[in-house]
């Protein structure tokens, strides 16, 4: 076994990333930062008939957004690409014919339509039709032919595959990272199809080859592939190759009752089970995304980092640079761990605070500029500041901002009725022509002249307060009221007094 320590993350370009792909990446990326090893990315498009344009895009998109760079990969070609496996497909019809000549493997020329018949004549009788060696020696293979007649076959340009010869009546106890000794009775399992006939190998053989001549040294995967396990140490011993370590990740599962988180949970609960949005080019179909809906990547991180393993201790928010030091692969749980919504939008809501105004006030500045209002960043940025501690996702910097920047149209129906009194507009009229004729119109400023004002008047703050926040706003929300009209600053807060003096009175 080599040292280095290089580990990889290999999806299909079949669709968008689901994040439970996106956590495979994150545990695959803090094992190699852990042990300085490498992490690469490879595109695993064997199967051409289910590639979709863009998703390849998409995949190194929604890494980089999540901040799971990887070292070697497409456009960051290493020593071992190329980096996706459609550029390699010469490379395997070699390693096929390494297992046809040492027995491992044979070819079989059986039809789709022959292989159906024994399948429903099974299904039938009550039983599942396995392709394996309870049968392969009556099947239509070069198991039951001469060589003479393969190759005949073969140069008639009939339809075969090549299948791998799994081993009869032995018991394979197989360590994986994760779940500790694991064992497969090789004679329960099916010849599987490594090559087909149109010159590409299917995903066990060229996943194998890869990883092997990649120098892969663990393989860290979701728990869907533990079931392939015994092939793949099988396909190892076959070609004399040191198999790498294993480790599968526990499945993330729906919010309620059993079973792998999906899209169509997503969509009924309404959170995004996708880093960025995807739009299907087949069917046009929208599939909403973290990056869209506000989430900042550093939560998603942490978030994910915890479903299925924990440190041990109590705390829950981690830097990158922590999870690297504290993350242990055999402290990753066996069991399934539940995806809880609240949770993941509390984690949301942690880094929001904890995000520089600065950066949050961009974000801001985007939705600003789409509705034409241009404002200075320093003053989107104090505006951040004042509002961010009610915010859960930058989408909602807006609604929770957005009197700062408009007069409101409308007041709270509830709030004006039991606020807004008989003498209300004279007060507030009167307040204005105070607040006109004051210079200072720092927010300490006016709220040190408004209480004098008011307590000359003797009319007690909830008479003066409420209207006053009211008319600023136009609901009875938002952040100290007299930062708020700093902000706006004097003509406008004046203005807005005296519409509201105008439409309640």
């Amino acid at each position: 076994m080599q040292n280095q320590v290089r580990v990889r993350f290999a999806p299909s370009p079949t669709g968008p990333l689901h994040i439970g792909g996106v956590r495979t990446a994150l545990f695959n990326y803090l094992f190699a930062k852990q042990n300085n090893g490498v992490f690469y990315l490879r595109i695993e498009d064997t199967d051409q008939n289910r590639y979709v344009p863009g998703a390849e895009e998409y995949i190194k998109e929604a890494l980089e957004w999540c901040g799971i760079p990887y070292d070697e990969g497409i456009g960051k070609e290493g020593e071992y690409g190329p980096y996706r496996q459609s550029e390699r497909k010469d490379m395997y019809k070699q390693y096929a014919q390494q297992l046809l000549d040492s027995n491992w493997a044979y070819y079989a020329f059986d039809t789709p339509e022959s292989l159906d018949t024994l399948r429903k004549e099974e299904e039938a009788k009550g039983n599942t039709f396995i392709y394996n060696h309870s049968n392969r020696e009556k099947l239509d293979n070069s198991l039951n032919l001469s060589a003479e007649e393969v190759q005949k076959r073969i140069d008639s340009g009939e339809d075969y595959v090549v299948r791998f010869k799994m081993p009869v009546g032995e018991t394979l106890v197989l360590h994986d990272m994760v779940r500790g000794e694991v064992k497969f009775e090789t004679s329960l399992l099916d010849d599987k199809i490594l090559f087909k006939k149109d010159g590409m190998p299917t995903y066990h053989l060229a996943n194998i080859v890869d990883d092997h001549l990649m120098k892969t040294s663990h393989v860290i995967r979701g728990e869907e592939w533990l079931p392939s396990l015994p092939l793949h140490v099988l396909l190892y011993r076959a070609f004399g190759w040191d198999a790498p370590e294993f480790a599968h990740l526990p499945l993330i599962l729906k919010p309620v009752g059993n079973g792998k988180l999906s899209k169509r949970d997503g969509d009924k609960l309404g959170f995004p089970v996708f880093p960025l949005e995807w739009k299907d080019p087949k069917t046009g179909e929208i599939s909403s995304g973290y990056r869209e809906n506000g989430f900042l990547p550093e939560a998603v991180v942490n978030f994910l980092a915890l479903l299925g393993w924990n440190p041990g201790n109590d705390e829950e928010l981690f830097t990158m640079d922590e999870l690297i030091k504290l993350f242990d692969i055999n402290k990753v749980h066996k069991g399934g761990a539940k995806f809880d919504p609240e949770k993941n939008k509390w984690f949301n809501h942690q880094y929001l605070q904890r995000q520089d105004n600065e950066v949050l006030a961009k974000e801001l500045s985007h939705t600003l500029l789409e509705k034409g209002i241009n404002t200075p960043i320093e003053d989107v940025t104090k505006i951040v500041g004042l509002v961010k501690e009610r915010a859960h996702f930058t989408t909602e910097l807006w609604s929770l901002s957005d009197y700062f920047f408009v007069a409101p149209e409308s007041y709270d129906e509830k709030a004006a009725k039991k606020q807004w009194k008989e003498n209300t507009g004279e007060i507030m009229a009167e307040l204005a022509t105070v607040l006109q004729n004051t210079l200072d119109f720092s927010s300490e400023n006016t709220e040190k002249v408004t209480k004098d004002w008011i307590a000359e008047k003797e009319l007690g703050m909830g008479k003066v307060m409420a209207p006053l926040r009211l008319s600023v706003v136009g609901e009875l929300k938002g952040p100290h009221l007299f930062d708020i009209m700093e902000l706006i600053g004097k003509e406008e807060t004046i203005s807005r007094i005296n519409k509201a003096v105008e439409t309640l009175s």
